[in-house]
């Protein structure tokens, strides 16, 4: 077990209910309660049960990650939680729960940024962060490519999404063929069997210029194709149009991602969030950044999607840092800008 402070995080911002326990760099404790199913009739997240679904699950996650990592609450020498970005309403069960704990056992809270812990957990699985790195932040609500010289005080944007992000597109576009909600698992998996080739659809913003991102266009093309093809009376090719929309993601989420490397003169790529589970996106990261020397880290899958892993990661870091731990009318920032590492 590596030396360094044990953290308890806390994660909120959307539907899972996530607690971790980290000391350094070791992860001892990951527990997460998904409402996800809770959501799946409505075909998206819905704050309200979100919110609801948190209240319910925190203490027996908390209670799970302390006995899954042999520790009680007088080993924690500092607790982490979310304060933003996310839903508003889901943030302020995290935050509020993180005050409770500090205050009753007089540990040290840390407001942390959702998109740096991110980034954190990789220290997790990797070691410690190439400084300076270009990470690429993929998930339902973030498209970003971040420039990051210190995770703990200077991570800096350098390109997002101007609609929807990629994994708010795998979710619309998985509705339009029919797939279950949550989408990005779903279509991976059917892609597997399609022809990626079948439909050339839009690249957004391939060649614009910026590091910025676009998913609207692409997503209603996907629409139009589908609806053009009932509208024929023939069939819709599910597999087909799942892995040609999947690539048309994943190109040019990897050619900017690239392009932000070679731009700033760095050499590593790390890619993290829910859509870096996808397949192809990791398997063509893989091989762009072989082609363009550029060493890549990704997180294991079970690490990408949202969790308390990643905000403890990031709390331990700021420990290890020497940053001062934040007060205790701390808020929950559901716009948190990616340049507030810690609140």
């Amino acid at each position: 077990m590596s030396d360094g402070a044990l953290v308890l995080g806390i994660e909120t911002s959307c539907d899972e209910t996530g607690v971790g326990i980290v000391r350094g760099t070791t992860l001892l404790a990951n527990a997460v309660a998904s409402s996800v199913e809770e959501h799946a009739r409505f075909g998206g997240v819905v704050p309200e049960v979100a919110s609801r679904a948190h209240l319910d699950a925190m203490v027996p996650a908390i209670r799970r990650a302390l006995d899954d990592a042999s520790v009680t609450w007088r080993d924690v020498d500092a607790i982490a939680v979310t304060a933003g970005p996310g839903l508003a309403g889901a943030l302020l069960v995290g935050v509020a729960a993180a005050k409770a704990y500090s205050i009753a056992l007089g540990k040290p809270l840390y407001g942390v940024n959702h998109l740096s812990a991110h980034v954190a957990v990789d220290v997790l699985e990797h070691g410690p962060l190439p400084e300076p790195c270009v990470a690429l932040l993929v998930s339902g609500g973030h498209s970003s490519l971040l420039l990051v010289s210190d995770l703990t005080r200077d991570v800096r944007p350098l390109g997002a999404t101007v609609d929807d992000a990629a994994g708010e597109a795998f979710d619309k576009v998985a509705r339009v063929l029919g797939l279950p909600f949550p989408g990005g698992p779903h279509i991976d998996r059917v892609a597997g069997d399609g022809d990626a080739a079948l439909v050339s659809f839009p690249r957004g913003k391939a060649d614009d210029g910026t590091l910025d991102f676009s998913f609207s266009g692409l997503k209603t093309a996907v629409a139009r194709w589908v609806e053009a093809r009932e509208r024929a009376g023939l069939p819709i090719p599910v597999a087909d149009v799942a892995a040609s929309f999947q690539e048309a993601v994943v190109d040019v989420l990897t050619t900017k991602a690239i392009v932000a490397c070679r731009s700033h003169g760095v050499d590593y790529l790390l890619i993290g969030g829910g859509v870096a589970a996808n397949s192809r996106l990791r398997a063509l990261a893989e091989q762009r950044c072989a082609a363009a020397g550029i060493r890549l880290r990704v997180p294991r899958p079970g690490l990408c999607t949202d969790n308390g892993a990643m905000v403890a990661a990031l709390g331990a870091l700021l420990v290890e840092a020497g940053r001062p731990a934040s007060s205790l009318d701390l808020p929950a920032d559901s716009s948190l800008p990616i340049t507030e590492v810690l609140v």
